[in-house]
């Protein structure tokens, strides 16, 4: 079972929930005995002992628990294997030289649209560069003397190479007929039962927010910020609750960035942009959607890490704004505030471990039909009646798991309310936002 089995404390043999992953990974949660290795590669490069360095660096990149990391030395030499998404990273490092290669896609021929896309792509990328190797496989690739090859560099470097070749194939072979996949061996496949729950998921939910905006009609339409709020917690929802990959995912961070760019575009247009996207993927075909529903293992992350005091502002700045649409009767888009919060603080940054967990407890507890329609038996909400004594449960089994590393981590749950899902949304986040994560 994943570790949100263990938070829960479920482990009992008559409550075997799926293993089902959530969220965008991050590669924040190193142990301790990690981040002792990255000190101590750190040290071994200033001292110029290479590959004792690279030794180091690698103990602090893997994850035991999914071998996403593979090191062999033979004759001075370190090869390596790092997996990210669908995509295998491979490399040597001796003491002269580090070189690493992903590839990405095969081609027929040397089209000149796709070559164009990929030298813009060049444009953007600091370490690393697209090429073309002996087997006609579009490959990302870097290559540092060893010198100039700190493991500040070296990770900054391989996060870019694993990154970009894992997020390009799929988008690059649906826009261009002559690209082909490398190698699909790397992707596990979820059931059937899991992708139609997750599609029907995304279908259902987007046709109920593009209805609430057409019901609302010109008297919505006043409140652009209510739609931005409908709109992009919709996003942010999908992409925590389905973490799909290739197109879909790709949609899900173009809304964002369209939203959050500074365009000079005014709040109605950047709605109207984003109500296009949201009927765009509704149309997509099902098979589409199902062939990008699946699992991967990971080494890189692409959310930031953050504080918890990115989160309190966040909150303090976004969930006040919940309570005027509660008292003229928009229920609907009270409730997607606080939904909001959560989803973008999920997409935008890695947050500290009890935060993600809790934010997890926030969807399981808003969204139980879908996690119960996924086979976990959890009974927060029965017959839409919110279950006190198993959220404070739940709520308790994730601070006796975090209470070694965060000792003053005490969830606060006097003030929790459970009328209803507002109500308890709004009490919940309050609680979250006076979370004390001092370690000492």
């Amino acid at each position: 079972m994943g570790f949100f089995n263990k938070i829960f404390g479920l482990e009992d043999k008559d409550l075997i929930q799926p293993s089902i992953q959530f969220g965008r990974y991050t590669d924040s949660y190193k142990t301790p005995e990690q981040y002792k290795a990255w000190e101590n590669s750190v040290d071994e490069f200033e001292k110029g002992n290479y590959l004792s360095s690279y030794r180091l660096f690698f103990q602090y990149l893997g994850n035991t628990a999914v071998k996403n990391v593979m090191v062999e030395e033979h004759d001075g030499q370190l090869n390596f294997e790092i997996l990210q998404g669908s995509k295998k990273i491979k490399g040597y490092a001796n003491n002269k030289k580090v070189k690493v290669a992903a590839k990405v896609v095969q081609t027929d021929d040397l089209n000149v649209s796709f070559m164009r896309r990929l030298m813009e792509e060049n444009y953007k990328m600091k370490y690393s560069c697209f090429a073309l190797d002996e087997e006609n496989d579009i490959s990302v690739v870097f290559t540092t003397y060893v010198v100039d090859g700190s493991p500040y560099k070296i990770y900054s470097a391989l996060k870019e190479v694993a990154t970009k070749a894992d997020k390009l194939d799929d988008l690059l072979i649906e826009e261009f007929d002559v690209l082909h996949h490398t190698d699909t061996n790397l992707l596990e496949e979820i059931s059937v039962e899991e992708k139609e729950v997750k599609y029907a998921f995304i279908q259902k939910n987007i046709e109920t927010v593009l209805e609430q905006i057409d019901k609302g009609g010109t008297k919505l339409q006043e409140y652009p910020g209510a739609i931005a709020y409908l709109l992009l917690n919709l996003g942010y929802k999908i992409d925590y609750l389905t973490i799909p990959e290739g197109n879909l995912m790709e949609a899900i961070e173009r809304i964002h960035r369209l939203f959050f760019s500074k365009d000079g575009k005014t709040s109605l247009q950047k709605n109207n942009l984003l109500y296009k996207e949201y009927q765009a993927l509704q149309k997509r075909p099902k098979a589409a959607i199902f062939k990008e529903l699946y699992r991967v293992k990971n080494t890189f992350g692409i959310t930031k890490p953050a504080a918890h005091d990115r989160v309190v502002s966040f909150i303090d700045g976004e969930l006040p704004h919940m309570n005027w649409y509660e008292e003229n009767g928009y229920e609907h888009i009270a409730l997607a505030i606080p939904g909001y919060i959560v989803g973008y603080c999920l997409f935008q940054f890695a947050v500290p471990k009890p935060v993600k967990e809790l934010l997890h407890l926030y969807y399981q507890v808003t969204e139980a039909a879908y996690f119960k329609d996924l086979g976990f038996q959890y009974n927060f909400v029965e017959n839409g009646v919110l279950d006190k004594k198993e959220i404070k449960r739940a709520i308790k089994k994730i601070t006796e798991a975090n209470d070694r590393q965060y000792p003053r981590f005490n969830p606060d749950t006097s003030d929790l309310s459970f009328d209803n899902l507002i109500k308890f949304a709004r009490s919940f986040l309050l609680m979250v936002r006076n979370l004390n994560l001092a370690k000492a």
